[in-house]
């Protein structure tokens, strides 16, 4: 298999980056879009992008045979360890040339699960895997990020590395198992551990060499995918995580469609796309505790060191309800995220914070450029709808300069927030061209708070009054 190195990232993001000028002006690439694939949506300054970006991301398709867990051993009693059973069979479907490993009804328990290529986890209706809050079940370690730095940790529950056409299905239901008893208790005893790992990343210490697992408290996402491609996560419902749910990792051509996600433990990221092209995440409904869609690009020493943005991602037809952000870049975000588009999402309940949350300083920086929402529907934000604070957490205190440019917010209806902006560039680095054209925010609370920013808008409306300056929201 020819494996998605990082050299083959920064040789497919280089050709992304050519694309991004015609981007940033409104146009798109002359091979982008065909007829088939375009749709009014896809029209206008920077839309016309998202049909490249669908030419690119495309599910995988698998053999039709299947290979049911229970063949190899699987007991559905939800006490018998089947992850023998199930790697068994993974390696049966895989050897065999692909298909479908298929969970049938039942609850299952396991550990770890490893994919390879051209299988397809299939968790059908009335199943349930549940997975083990037994630390010993996700080891031996293996190469995974932990809030953006790399590492050997204990596995995901469910990992796949250097592969492709892979994919996890569904109507059945992933259960986590995580509670203040196991895995949300290490929110507090994580930090030396994360600290350590800042050092080891900014001393340059080999990834082989930054050992965690065992002894450790560095929670590990639920489905990671590291240097994949041809990647669908599909149909599922997914409960208690330790931490993220949905990390795609130097992944490429990544759908992530009809999930129903229900997690509130700590740092409970929804879907957290990282350092990973072309992806497509549509028709999941997220309650979070965290985070709901978070995209990422590394962090510091091993952000720079590795410098793989994220960029051309699409989001659409999305319910997003708890907590913080509901579309968040960063603050992992050293290595950049660009040309995101997002539209016809519904986002808002008394327990989410904000609509859009760009998160970096000058500790972070990388940068957020080719931005686009629009027709989001924002029923109701305890703070602000566009919060992107470069003082926020860490501070100026770093050898960093962030940069956010070319952010466009189209037809976002808004009925409650406490504020319209929280937004602060810095002098040396203000944030450009930021733009709000055909908004309606109903019922703000309180003045912005606005500096080293520049802002425009055409027919924007704020608690029934039209804003042309933005001297009128302070």
């Amino acid at each position: 298999m020819d494996n998605l190195s990082r050299k083959n990232f920064l040789r497919l993001g280089a050709a992304a980056a050519a694309s991004t000028a015609a981007v940033a002006a409104g146009s798109a690439p002359a091979e982008a879009t065909t007829a088939a694939e375009a749709s009014p949506l896809d029209t206008g300054p920077g839309w016309g992008h998202v049909g490249e970006i669908l030419r690119n991301t495309r599910p995988p398709q698998f053999r039709a045979r299947d290979f049911s867990i229970s063949t190899f051993g699987a007991i559905a009693d939800g006490t018998t360890l089947a992850t023998d059973a199930i790697a068994k069979a993974i390696d049966a479907c895989h050897r065999s040339g692909g298909g479908r490993v298929v969970v049938p009804a039942g609850t299952f328990l396991t550990g770890a699960i490893h994919l390879k290529s051209n299988v397809n986890l299939h968790v059908s209706d009335g199943a349930t895997l549940l997975f083990s809050t037994d630390p010993a079940q996700y080891l031996p370690v293996v190469l995974t990020r932990f809030e953006g730095q790399e590492c050997m940790n204990y596995s995901p529950f469910i990992y796949a590395r250097d592969c492709e056409n892979i994919a996890v299905t569904g109507n059945g239901t992933l259960d986590g198992g995580a509670t203040w008893d196991n895995w949300w208790s290490w929110v507090t005893p994580s930090g030396p551990d994360a600290q350590a790992l800042q050092q080891m990343a900014a001393d340059g210490v080999p990834v082989a060499e930054r050992v965690f697992g065992d002894g450790h408290h560095l929670r590990a996402a639920f489905i990671e995918t590291q240097s994949c491609r041809n990647v669908l996560i599909e149909g599922l419902t997914i409960l208690r995580s330790p931490f993220w749910e949905i990390h795609p990792v130097l992944s490429r051509n990544v759908t992530v469609r009809g999930l129903h996600i229900d997690s509130r433990g700590p740092n409970n990221d929804g879907v957290n796309p990282e350092s990973s092209q072309y992806v497509h995440i549509q028709d999941c409904t997220l309650n979070c505790g965290d985070d709901c869609i978070a995209i990422k690009s590394g962090k510091g020493a091993d952000g720079l060191r590795i410098n793989v943005p994220s960029e051309n991602i699409l989001i659409e037809n999305c319910t997003l309800n708890i907590r913080y952000g509901a579309i968040t870049i960063g603050s992992e975000m050293t290595g950049g995220v660009r040309n995101v588009f997002v539209r016809n999402c519904t986002i808002g309940s008394p327990n989410l914070y904000f609509g859009l949350y760009i998160k970096t300083n000058s500790v972070r920086g990388g940068f957020a450029e080719n931005i686009y929402l629009r027709d989001l529907d924002i029923s109701n934000l305890t703070k602000e709808v566009v919060s992107c604070n470069f003082y926020r957490s860490e501070g100026d205190v770093g050898p960093l300069t962030p940069r956010v440019r070319n952010v466009e917010l189209r037809n976002v209806n808004v009925g409650h927030a406490r504020n319209a902006f929280s937004i602060f560039g810095y002098p040396r680095s203000p944030i450009q061209d930021f733009r709000l054209i055909d908004c309606t925010y109903t019922s703000i609370d309180a003045a912005s708070s606005i500096q080293d920013t520049e802002l425009t808008f055409q027919n924007f409306h704020v608690n029934g009054q039209l804003i042309t300056d933005p001297a009128q929201l302070l």
